[in-house]
Parts: structure tokens; sequence; C-alpha cells
């Protein structure tokens, strides 16, 4: 039997900075670069959708 992927990994970390606030303009937090949707839902998101939302954090960061 396979372990499932990802089983046993270590989760991605969250990219807070700790500087935290949102800006209004583009709704995004102007330390990490995620939404609030995206902020409140990190503890219970899986790896593939954390993936996901780190893949776009440089890009947000460049127009803020």
């Amino acid at each position: 039997m396979t372990a499932a992927p990802g089983a046993g990994s270590t989760p991605i970390p969250s990219p807070c900075t700790n500087i935290c606030r949102i800006d209004v303009a583009s709704g995004w937090c102007i330390g990490c670069g995620r939404t609030l949707d995206e902020i409140v839902r990190w503890g219970s998101t899986d790896d593939a959708d954390r993936a996901m939302v780190m893949a776009q954090l440089p890009e947000r960061r460049k127009k803020l």
C-alpha cells in the first residue's frame, strides 16, 4: 500500500509577516498579499490550495 500524497509531510506555512492591514483598493493584505478570505481559511486549506495562493503572492505584492 502506498501512502497518500503529502502524508507525513510538513504543511505549507502561512506567509504572514505580521503586517496585517488590508489594502482597500485591491483587497489584499499589505504584509502577505492574501485576501481576508484566504487568511481566514488558511488553517483548514489543503496544501494544493495553499500552493496556488502562494504562487500568486509575488505578483500581488508587486502591485501593492
